[in-house]
Protein backbone atom coordinates (compact mmCIF):
# COMPACT_ATOMS: atom_id res chain seq x y z
CA UNK A 1 0.00 0.00 0.00
CA UNK A 2 1.27 3.49 -0.91
CA UNK A 3 0.60 6.76 0.30
CA UNK A 4 -1.99 7.38 -2.76
CA UNK A 5 -4.39 4.85 -1.27
CA UNK A 6 -5.21 6.59 2.07
CA UNK A 7 -7.93 8.47 1.22
CA UNK A 8 -7.78 12.67 2.25
CA UNK A 9 -10.83 14.07 3.63
CA UNK A 10 -11.41 17.38 5.10
CA UNK A 11 -14.63 18.35 7.40
CA UNK A 12 -15.44 21.35 9.68
CA UNK A 13 -15.18 20.50 13.32
CA UNK A 14 -15.88 22.18 15.97
CA UNK A 15 -15.66 25.40 13.92
CA UNK A 16 -12.41 24.36 12.23
CA UNK A 17 -11.58 22.88 8.72
CA UNK A 18 -9.85 19.76 9.55
CA UNK A 19 -8.08 17.19 7.50
CA UNK A 20 -8.40 13.85 8.17
CA UNK A 21 -6.91 10.08 6.57
CA UNK A 22 -10.15 7.71 6.41
CA UNK A 23 -9.66 3.94 5.65
CA UNK A 24 -11.83 1.14 5.96
CA UNK A 25 -15.59 0.64 6.72
CA UNK A 26 -17.26 -0.24 9.70
CA UNK A 27 -17.45 1.00 13.76
CA UNK A 28 -15.33 4.29 13.65
CA UNK A 29 -12.11 4.35 15.37
CA UNK A 30 -10.60 7.44 16.09
CA UNK A 31 -6.62 7.73 16.20
CA UNK A 32 -5.02 11.36 17.57
CA UNK A 33 -1.69 11.73 17.21
CA UNK A 34 1.13 13.84 19.29
CA UNK A 35 4.11 16.15 18.60
CA UNK A 36 5.73 16.12 16.73
CA UNK A 37 4.04 13.86 14.83
CA UNK A 38 0.76 14.18 12.17
CA UNK A 39 -1.94 11.54 10.63
CA UNK A 40 0.68 9.86 9.20
CA UNK A 41 2.63 8.65 12.56
CA UNK A 42 -0.69 5.70 12.53
CA UNK A 43 -0.23 4.93 9.14
CA UNK A 44 0.56 1.20 10.15
CA UNK A 45 -2.31 0.96 12.06
CA UNK A 46 -4.88 2.78 9.60
CA UNK A 47 -4.12 -0.51 7.58
CA UNK A 48 -4.08 -2.71 10.54
CA UNK A 49 -7.68 -1.83 11.68
CA UNK A 50 -9.05 -0.92 8.37
CA UNK A 51 -8.62 -4.80 7.30
CA UNK A 52 -10.13 -6.02 10.97
CA UNK A 53 -13.13 -4.23 9.61
CA UNK A 54 -13.24 -0.56 11.59
CA UNK A 55 -13.58 2.66 10.12
CA UNK A 56 -10.23 4.06 10.86
CA UNK A 57 -9.89 8.04 10.73
CA UNK A 58 -6.88 9.84 11.85
CA UNK A 59 -7.03 13.53 11.63
CA UNK A 60 -3.79 15.98 11.62
CA UNK A 61 -5.12 17.16 14.58
CA UNK A 62 -5.71 21.37 15.46
CA UNK A 63 -2.15 23.25 14.20
CA UNK A 64 -1.01 19.91 12.76
CA UNK A 65 -0.44 19.43 8.97
CA UNK A 66 -3.61 20.52 6.57
CA UNK A 67 -5.84 21.03 9.30
CA UNK A 68 -6.59 24.77 10.43
CA UNK A 69 -4.13 26.33 12.67
CA UNK A 70 -5.79 29.28 14.69
CA UNK A 71 -3.65 32.42 15.53
CA UNK A 72 -4.48 32.56 19.39
CA UNK A 73 -2.61 30.49 21.60
CA UNK A 74 -5.72 30.24 24.07
CA UNK A 75 -7.54 28.12 20.84
CA UNK A 76 -5.59 25.13 21.64
CA UNK A 77 -6.52 24.34 25.33
CA UNK A 78 -7.70 20.92 26.07
CA UNK A 79 -11.31 21.93 25.79
CA UNK A 80 -10.69 22.89 22.16
CA UNK A 81 -9.09 19.75 20.94
CA UNK A 82 -11.28 17.75 22.71
CA UNK A 83 -14.24 19.59 21.16
CA UNK A 84 -12.75 19.29 17.47
CA UNK A 85 -12.60 15.46 18.26
CA UNK A 86 -16.34 15.65 19.21
CA UNK A 87 -17.28 17.84 16.38
CA UNK A 88 -15.43 15.40 13.79
CA UNK A 89 -17.14 11.62 14.82
CA UNK A 90 -20.18 14.47 14.57
CA UNK A 91 -18.79 15.58 10.88
CA UNK A 92 -18.53 11.73 10.41
CA UNK A 93 -22.15 10.96 10.68
CA UNK A 94 -21.26 9.21 13.45
CA UNK A 95 -23.02 8.90 17.44
CA UNK A 96 -19.59 7.41 18.65
CA UNK A 97 -15.96 6.52 18.30
CA UNK A 98 -13.08 4.22 20.41
CA UNK A 99 -10.65 6.87 20.60
CA UNK A 100 -6.85 5.99 20.60
CA UNK A 101 -4.47 8.47 21.22
CA UNK A 102 -0.24 8.75 21.34
CA UNK A 103 1.74 11.21 23.47
CA UNK A 104 -0.56 14.74 23.29
CA UNK A 105 -3.02 12.44 21.81
CA UNK A 106 -3.29 10.14 24.07
CA UNK A 107 -4.59 12.95 27.00
CA UNK A 108 -6.82 14.10 24.41
CA UNK A 109 -8.44 10.57 24.12
CA UNK A 110 -8.47 10.11 27.93
CA UNK A 111 -10.10 13.58 28.80
CA UNK A 112 -12.67 12.63 25.67
CA UNK A 113 -13.26 9.98 27.41
CA UNK A 114 -13.23 11.50 30.81
CA UNK A 115 -15.48 14.36 29.62
CA UNK A 116 -18.01 12.28 26.94
CA UNK A 117 -18.56 9.05 27.54
CA UNK A 118 -21.55 8.86 25.39
CA UNK A 119 -19.51 9.58 22.65
CA UNK A 120 -16.36 7.97 23.21
CA UNK A 121 -17.03 4.12 24.96
CA UNK A 122 -13.83 2.83 24.83
CA UNK A 123 -10.19 4.64 25.05
CA UNK A 124 -6.63 3.07 24.81
CA UNK A 125 -4.15 5.63 25.04
CA UNK A 126 -0.27 5.09 23.52
CA UNK A 127 3.19 6.41 25.64
CA UNK A 128 1.03 8.81 28.25
CA UNK A 129 -0.47 6.98 31.17
CA UNK A 130 -4.13 8.82 32.41
CA UNK A 131 -3.13 11.65 35.56
CA UNK A 132 -5.56 12.98 37.71
CA UNK A 133 -5.98 16.91 37.86
CA UNK A 134 -3.06 17.24 40.37
CA UNK A 135 -2.99 19.93 43.25
CA UNK A 136 -1.65 22.75 41.10
CA UNK A 137 -0.26 24.20 38.21
CA UNK A 138 2.00 21.31 36.60
CA UNK A 139 4.55 24.30 35.48
CA UNK A 140 4.05 25.64 39.08
CA UNK A 141 5.01 22.36 40.16
CA UNK A 142 7.90 21.66 38.31
CA UNK A 143 9.04 25.32 39.30
CA UNK A 144 8.51 24.10 42.99
CA UNK A 145 10.59 21.18 42.65
CA UNK A 146 13.47 23.19 41.12
CA UNK A 147 12.86 21.91 37.75
CA UNK A 148 13.61 24.81 35.33
CA UNK A 149 15.42 22.67 32.81
CA UNK A 150 12.56 20.60 31.84
CA UNK A 151 11.36 21.20 28.48
CA UNK A 152 8.46 22.36 29.07
CA UNK A 153 9.26 26.07 30.19
CA UNK A 154 11.42 25.91 26.79
CA UNK A 155 8.63 25.68 24.60
CA UNK A 156 6.58 28.33 26.10
CA UNK A 157 7.80 31.66 24.53
CA UNK A 158 6.25 31.72 21.50
CA UNK A 159 8.73 31.89 18.50
CA UNK A 160 11.80 30.30 20.11
CA UNK A 161 11.45 26.34 19.71
CA UNK A 162 9.56 27.49 16.68
CA UNK A 163 12.71 29.13 15.13
CA UNK A 164 14.65 26.14 15.82
CA UNK A 165 12.47 23.23 14.73
CA UNK A 166 12.00 25.16 11.59
CA UNK A 167 15.28 26.00 10.46
CA UNK A 168 15.84 22.59 9.12
CA UNK A 169 12.67 20.58 9.68
CA UNK A 170 13.92 17.50 8.20
CA UNK A 171 16.89 17.27 10.90
CA UNK A 172 14.83 18.15 13.83
CA UNK A 173 12.47 15.73 13.45
CA UNK A 174 15.07 12.96 12.71
CA UNK A 175 16.52 14.06 15.77
CA UNK A 176 13.51 13.84 17.97
CA UNK A 177 12.27 10.80 16.89
CA UNK A 178 15.48 9.25 17.42
CA UNK A 179 16.56 10.69 20.20
CA UNK A 180 13.27 9.82 22.61
CA UNK A 181 12.98 6.23 20.92
CA UNK A 182 14.15 2.70 22.42
CA UNK A 183 17.14 2.33 19.67
CA UNK A 184 18.80 6.09 21.25
CA UNK A 185 21.19 5.18 24.29
CA UNK A 186 19.58 5.91 27.63
CA UNK A 187 20.99 9.39 27.91
CA UNK A 188 19.36 11.05 24.57
CA UNK A 189 16.50 9.88 26.80
CA UNK A 190 16.03 12.99 29.17
CA UNK A 191 13.31 15.18 30.03
CA UNK A 192 15.72 18.23 31.03
CA UNK A 193 17.43 20.54 28.82
CA UNK A 194 21.16 21.23 28.89
CA UNK A 195 22.10 24.85 30.63
CA UNK A 196 21.87 27.48 28.14
CA UNK A 197 20.93 24.88 25.30
CA UNK A 198 18.24 24.42 22.92
CA UNK A 199 16.43 20.91 22.68
CA UNK A 200 18.03 19.63 19.86
CA UNK A 201 21.77 20.22 21.63
CA UNK A 202 20.14 17.70 24.02
CA UNK A 203 19.56 15.68 21.23
CA UNK A 204 21.38 12.85 18.88
CA UNK A 205 21.61 12.98 15.09
CA UNK A 206 21.88 9.15 13.71
CA UNK A 207 24.29 7.75 11.96
CA UNK A 208 21.08 5.31 10.25
CA UNK A 209 17.75 5.48 10.71
CA UNK A 210 16.56 2.76 12.83
CA UNK A 211 14.29 0.27 11.17
CA UNK A 212 11.01 1.62 11.46
CA UNK A 213 11.61 4.99 10.10
CA UNK A 214 12.65 5.34 6.40
CA UNK A 215 13.87 8.30 4.20
CA UNK A 216 10.47 8.14 2.65
CA UNK A 217 9.06 8.37 6.10
CA UNK A 218 10.89 11.20 7.01
CA UNK A 219 10.79 13.30 3.42
CA UNK A 220 6.43 13.30 4.27
CA UNK A 221 6.94 14.56 7.83
CA UNK A 222 9.16 16.81 6.84
CA UNK A 223 7.21 18.22 4.21
CA UNK A 224 4.02 18.73 6.44
CA UNK A 225 6.19 20.88 9.30
CA UNK A 226 7.54 22.80 5.87
CA UNK A 227 4.24 23.68 5.11
CA UNK A 228 2.43 24.24 8.48
CA UNK A 229 5.46 24.88 10.88
CA UNK A 230 5.49 23.88 14.23
CA UNK A 231 3.81 26.86 15.90
CA UNK A 232 0.05 24.59 16.22
CA UNK A 233 1.78 22.35 17.76
CA UNK A 234 3.80 24.07 20.54
CA UNK A 235 1.08 26.13 21.18
CA UNK A 236 -0.74 22.83 23.20
CA UNK A 237 2.10 23.20 25.58
CA UNK A 238 1.52 26.86 26.36
CA UNK A 239 -1.73 25.79 27.56
CA UNK A 240 -0.51 22.97 29.74
CA UNK A 241 -1.11 25.43 33.42
CA UNK A 242 -4.81 27.13 31.43
CA UNK A 243 -5.82 23.01 30.90
CA UNK A 244 -5.41 21.90 35.14
CA UNK A 245 -7.50 25.28 35.36
CA UNK A 246 -10.51 24.51 32.92
CA UNK A 247 -10.72 20.67 34.18
CA UNK A 248 -11.30 21.90 37.92
CA UNK A 249 -14.51 20.29 37.72
CA UNK A 250 -13.63 16.88 37.51
CA UNK A 251 -10.99 16.86 39.92
CA UNK A 252 -10.48 13.13 41.22
CA UNK A 253 -12.52 12.03 38.46
CA UNK A 254 -12.11 8.81 37.15
CA UNK A 255 -12.45 6.57 33.78
CA UNK A 256 -14.27 3.66 33.94
CA UNK A 257 -15.09 3.03 30.11
CA UNK A 258 -13.03 -0.16 28.94
CA UNK A 259 -9.23 1.12 28.84
CA UNK A 260 -5.78 0.07 26.98
CA UNK A 261 -2.41 1.08 27.76
CA UNK A 262 0.76 0.71 25.57
CA UNK A 263 4.01 1.90 26.45
CA UNK A 264 7.75 0.94 25.63
CA UNK A 265 9.67 0.13 28.80
CA UNK A 266 12.41 2.77 27.98
CA UNK A 267 9.54 5.23 27.09
CA UNK A 268 11.00 8.59 29.07
CA UNK A 269 7.64 9.52 29.78
CA UNK A 270 7.20 6.63 32.18
CA UNK A 271 10.88 6.57 33.24
CA UNK A 272 10.08 10.14 34.97
CA UNK A 273 8.77 9.75 38.33
CA UNK A 274 5.36 11.33 38.03
CA UNK A 275 5.03 9.13 34.80
CA UNK A 276 5.75 6.15 36.70
CA UNK A 277 3.55 7.30 39.13
CA UNK A 278 0.86 7.68 36.87
CA UNK A 279 1.48 4.28 35.63
CA UNK A 280 1.28 2.23 39.04
CA UNK A 281 -2.55 4.39 39.47
CA UNK A 282 -3.96 3.64 36.27
CA UNK A 283 -5.41 0.57 38.18
CA UNK A 284 -7.40 3.04 40.61
CA UNK A 285 -8.10 6.15 38.19
CA UNK A 286 -9.10 4.33 35.42
CA UNK A 287 -10.94 1.27 36.84
CA UNK A 288 -12.04 0.18 33.21
CA UNK A 289 -8.65 -0.62 32.27
CA UNK A 290 -8.20 -4.02 30.72
CA UNK A 291 -4.99 -4.20 29.97
CA UNK A 292 -1.39 -2.40 30.80
CA UNK A 293 1.43 -3.25 28.17
CA UNK A 294 5.01 -2.23 28.57
CA UNK A 295 6.83 -3.43 25.45
CA UNK A 296 9.99 -4.25 26.37
CA UNK A 297 12.77 -1.94 24.86
CA UNK A 298 10.90 -0.24 23.24
CA UNK A 299 10.93 4.28 23.50
CA UNK A 300 7.88 6.69 23.05
CA UNK A 301 7.01 6.82 19.61
CA UNK A 302 5.57 3.58 20.19
CA UNK A 303 3.39 2.74 17.43
CA UNK A 304 6.05 3.37 15.10
CA UNK A 305 8.39 1.31 16.68
CA UNK A 306 6.33 -1.98 17.09
CA UNK A 307 3.54 -1.40 14.95
CA UNK A 308 2.77 -5.07 14.64
CA UNK A 309 2.41 -5.23 18.51
CA UNK A 310 0.53 -2.17 18.84
CA UNK A 311 -1.75 -3.77 16.27
CA UNK A 312 -2.05 -6.86 17.59
CA UNK A 313 -3.06 -5.12 21.26
CA UNK A 314 -5.32 -3.07 19.91
CA UNK A 315 -7.04 -5.26 17.95
CA UNK A 316 -7.67 -7.95 20.85
CA UNK A 317 -8.95 -4.78 22.81
CA UNK A 318 -11.60 -3.81 20.41
CA UNK A 319 -12.68 -7.52 19.70
CA UNK A 320 -13.28 -6.66 23.58
CA UNK A 321 -15.50 -3.97 23.53
CA UNK A 322 -19.06 -4.01 23.73
CA UNK A 323 -20.82 -2.68 19.95
CA UNK A 324 -20.76 0.79 19.63
CA UNK A 325 -22.87 2.78 17.84
CA UNK A 326 -21.96 2.89 14.44
CA UNK A 327 -23.99 4.09 10.96
CA UNK A 328 -21.51 1.70 9.05
CA UNK A 329 -22.26 2.93 5.89
CA UNK A 330 -19.30 5.01 5.05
Amino acid sequence: MTLSDFQHRYATANGIRTHYIEYGTGPLVLLCHGFPEGWYSWRDQLIALARAGYRVVAPDMRGYGRTEAPAEISAYSIMDIVGDMIGLVSALGEKQAVIIGHDWGANIAWHAALFRPDVFPAVAALSVPFRQRGPAPPLQMLRKAGQLSHYWFYFQEPGVAEAEFELDARTALRRVLYSVSGDAPAEARRSTLQPGKRWLANSIDPESLPAWLTDADLDHMAAEFSRSGFRGGLNWYRNIDRNWELTAPWAGAMIHQPALFIAGSVDPVIDLRSGASALDALSTTVPGLTRKLLIDGAGHFIQQERSQMVNEAILEFLAGVPAWESCSNA
